[in-house]
């Protein structure tokens, strides 16, 4: 440890938010750079190669064959497949003295496609899977928690290559089930829920969670074992209810009431209701957001949402996705005049306002739960007035459906197993049914069993391994330091001599030599001049999980062994300590 290139941090940094980023920037495994962007010291290169290599086993195990691609690549491609422009500024992008254009990789479909377009060309060549570890890019707007949101992250990316659908079928089942494996053997808990393929594209996509309490993201279960992140969530859609004999819509005053609260509460003193008050789940609230495409053109959209609902603008990104999405701004009413804000809704006694075929030219779309036969008060779409009683499927109509709302605590689950509950984790495995996207945009097609041309199918496997590095250790700590797991611990035992008896030094040196000779990982406390507070100190920051202590018991013959996880202390004969280690260590 004299030569071990560390520094131990006693106070936590200032930026660190999560326990991860923290200790592993006390404990000398990671250093920042810039926000989003560190360097790995010798500590933490060694656990991210034991994550690694886990990686690389099960990968291998799945029939999968490594490669390794630039970080740094052209445009052509990404702008073939309409994601140089897709991205928008969530890639970094330059040029080079040619004032040619490239990019620092964000993920890399584009150049396995066309590695693989390049060397085969028959049916015969496929089933293929290649993958890599290396480094990606993204200019995240906010990083944050360390190693948890960075702006270059370390990656394990997957691509299966079949020329038929079953095939595609099982190479997903092969690498889904190799990150069952990877995990396992990581320790780290995962719940396998369905996603949205996002910009990724491609149909069957699930995210592989771990449960935690700084996670990104809300994820949903229910008792019947249905799990999808919250932006993969569908509504159950209610039956609609008759509606021939339901009365006029009316309008009414409604001073001061452009919120949905200020509403109820004027509905109840002023039209109060003989079964039950009324409720903010009676009112059809109209959110209407801004989206920027791809183009740069700018469009309105109106939703209707049920008015005890909130908007979650990730489900509402994923609904208008590519597109970027933001509530709409205070010119954006002002270019519009038919947009009354605060009193909008589908309807006027003149007639619908909104809609593709209406004066406004304002898309309206409605959360599933508004079916035909359902009752609301609303906005008149004049200043201060509100209508009770619009008839969906009577009074107004829509241009489709938008899943935007929030998802809630006992929401029903769509596949009818009950209701849900809501979770946090974040994502550590992806796993996503390509299909034909990349292959059609780039041309790759291999000759089938007949000599015809077809386009191959492909499959895209990501996991974050400085992610997944940063999850063990928040997983695996307590309120002294790092408490590693042993598959992936810098090293198998860390031995610590203190006082200043040289015949301590001279066993636990010993010690040291013995156990390396036998293949332990040994990293040895050898600092003469420090005091035995401030190693065992270091030694529970670094977290390794067997100390060994040589110290003042040696006279009496005997060392002590120390299970960092447990804390427990145990003295053993000196004699029997290499014994007692790997024995330990070995299981």
């Amino acid at each position: 440890m004299s030569k071990l290139f560390v520094r131990t941090l006693r106070e936590d940094p200032a930026d660190a938010e999560v326990a991860s980023h923290r200790l592993l920037v006390r404990a000398g495994y990671i250093r920042r750079q810039a926000p989003g962007i560190f360097a790995w010291l010798p500590l933490g290169l060694r656990v991210r190669a034991k994550v690694e290599r886990i990686v690389r086993e099960e990968m291998a195990n799945a029939g999968a064959q490594e490669v390794l691609f630039p970080g740094l690549l052209p445009r052509e491609p990404y702008e073939a497949t309409g994601r140089w422009e897709e991205y928008g500024d969530g890639i970094f992008r330059l040029k080079d003295r040619k004032d040619a254009d490239y990019l620092l990789a964000p993920t890399h479909e584009e150049v396995f496609t066309l590695m693989v377009k390049d060397l085969y060309s028959s049916y015969k060549d496929l089933p293929l899977t290649i993958f890599q570890i290396q480094d990606k890019y993204r200019d995240e707007a906010r990083p944050r928690a360390g190693l948890l949101r960075g702006r270059e992250f370390s990656m394990k990316d997957a691509y299966s290559f079949d020329w038929t659908d079953a095939g595609l079928d099982e190479s997903y089942q092969a690498q889904r089930d190799a990150y069952e494996r990877i995990f396992t053997r990581l320790g780290l808990e995962y719940v396998i829920v369905a996603a949205d393929a996002g910009a990724m594209g491609g149909s069957k996509s699930e995210e592989f969670l771990h449960p935690t309490p700084i996670g990104e993201d809300t994820f949903v279960r229910s008792p019947g074992g249905f799990t999808a992140n919250v932006e993969a969530f569908t509504t159950l859609v209610p039956e609609s209810i008759p509606f021939g004999d339901a009365p006029d819509p009316v309008v009414f005053d409604s001073p001061n009431t452009p919120t949905i609260k200020t509403l109820v509460e004027l509905a109840n003193a002023e039209q109060p209701r003989a079964d039950r008050p009324w409720t903010a789940a009676d009112t059809l609230k109209n959110v209407v957001l801004a989206l920027t495409h791809l183009d740069g053109t700018r469009e309105l959209v109106v939703v209707g949402v049920p008015g005890d609902r909130e908007v979650d603008m990730k489900r509402a990104e994923v609904q208008f996705q590519p597109a970027e999405v933001e509530p709409a701004t205070e010119a954006d009413f002002d270019r519009v005049a038919g947009l009354v804000k605060g009193y909008i809704g589908p309807w006027s006694p003149e007639g619908p306002v909104l809609g593709l075929d209406s004066a406004t030219d304002i898309r309206y779309l409605l959360d599933p739960r508004v079916v035909d036969g359902t009752a609301w008060i609303t906005g008149a779409n004049e200043y201060e007035k509100h209508v009770f009683g619009l008839i969906a499927g009577r009074d107004f109509t829509s241009d489709g459906t938008a899943e935007i709302a929030d998802v809630r605590e006992g929401d029903p689950a769509p596949d009818g197993s009950g209701p849900v509950s809501l979770d946090r984790g974040t994502e550590i495995g992806h796993v996503f049914q390509l299909g034909r996207k990349y292959a059609e945009a780039l041309g790759l097609q291999v000759l089938d069993p007949n000599g015809k041309l077809v386009t191959v199918t492909m499959g895209s496997y990501g996991i974050g391994v400085t992610r997944n590095l940063a999850l063990i250790a928040e997983a695996n700590a307590d309120d002294r330091g790092l408490v590693w797991p042993r598959a992936v611990a810098p090293f198998d035992v860390h031995i610590v001599a203190t006082g200043k008896d040289d015949a301590v030094y001279a066993a636990a040196e010993a010690l040291a030599a013995e156990l390396d000779a036998a293949g332990v990982e040994v990293l040895y406390d050898d600092r003469p001049k420090v005091s035995p507070g401030v190693k065992f100190g270091d030694a529970e920051l670094l977290g390794v999980p067997t100390i060994v202590i040589v110290g003042k018991g040696l006279a009496d013959g005997t060392i002590e062994l120390w299970d960092r996880k447990s804390g427990e202390r145990t003295p053993v004969p000196a004699a029997d300590a290499a014994s007692r280690v790997l024995a330990e260590i070995r299981g």
